[in-house]
């Protein structure tokens, strides 16, 4: 009966991908990654749970308590964090809401699973370095070599900009604008692009590293020692190696968790102690509304108080 109703899941899936995410909403590739990752998991606990392959499944198998079930599954068996669980959901309700449009006949389904949900969660408190545990950690990569001119680059950027490591890794020499450096183009989630401009040093440090990288435009702007772009990994590597270097001259760094995104945290907490407009700060870091920026507002009150 199910296989009158629907057309199969798998071609589904493919339209679903193929059409609706790459072509029409034309999402990042890292946005398609998370969603293929969803499916791959929902599909495989699918299948053990109703014992049925992969090819033998349907649209209408994906009803409320399976979903609910997969949803617990990650939380209980894979231990995912809350965040992440409401991350699958999501990339499961996209889904249904386009399959709902190709199979009416399936709504009743869709409609109940649509109707889980996402879980509240406390958010974590944020933390950012100060001024002087920032300022030691760009500085503590050697000079005298060329990785550690790129890391000193790498990390001044990372900082002025508050990029993402997804932003940093895809940057090209082209996206530096003008000879001058007073900018750099970032491209963020969802294939958005937003222009960032850059502080004296910065600029400074940027038009003396580009010299020393392929002239190609659409060369890397921090290349690995190949001359292939950085990878999420190397630059986190890089960055843990100039912490521990930082902590000879910075001891308050020892213990502490430093990430990209810490050193995101503190562009953003800066700018706000610096007086920039909450508005200002929210296109600077490339988020899409203003309220994912008032929790700096919110840890800076808690802070002042």
């Amino acid at each position: 009966m199910a296989e009158m109703l629907t057309r199969s899941l798998g071609r589904l899936l493919q339209e679903f991908f193929c059409q609706r995410l790459i072509h029409q909403q034309r999402v990042s590739p890292q946005t398609v990654s998370s969603y293929r990752d969803t499916f791959r998991l929902l599909l495989r606990f699918t299948e053990q749970s109703l014992g049925k392959r992969v090819m033998k499944l349907d649209l209408t198998d994906l009803d409320a308590n399976l979903v609910l079930r997969f949803l617990d599954y990650l939380e209980i068996e894979r231990n995912n964090t809350i965040r992440s669980r409401n991350v699958r959901l999501a990339a499961i309700r996209s889904f249904l809401h386009y399959a709902g449009l190709q199979e009416p006949n399936a709504l009743s389904t869709i409609q109940r699973v649509l109707a889980i949900p996402m879980k509240r969660f406390e958010h974590p408190t944020i933390n950012y370095l100060s001024l002087e545990e920032v300022e030691s950690i760009i500085e503590a990569p050697n000079p005298n070599t060329w990785s550690g001119r790129r890391d000193r680059t790498l990390l001044a950027v990372i900082y002025n900009t508050g990029a993402r490591v997804s932003e940093i890794v895809t940057a090209k020499r082209i996206d530096v604008e003008n000879t001058q450096c007073t900018a750099l183009r970032l491209h963020g989630k969802g294939r958005k692009e937003r222009v960032v401009p850059l502080w004296k040093r910065t600029s400074r440090t940027l038009r003396q590293w580009l010299p020393q990288i392929d002239q190609q435009p659409h060369s890397p702007l921090f290349p690995n020692r190949f001359g292939k772009p950085m990878t999420r990994s190397g630059v986190e590597k890089r960055l843990q190696a100039a912490v521990i270097k930082a902590c000879e001259r910075c001891p308050s760094l020892k213990g502490k968790k430093v990430s990209p995104h810490i050193i995101r945290h503190t562009t953003a907490m800066h700018l706000l102690q610096a007086n920039v407009d909450l508005s200002v700060i929210a296109l600077w870091l490339g988020h899409e509304n203003v309220n994912t920026t008032h929790a700096y507002m919110q840890a800076n009150l808690y802070i002042a108080s």
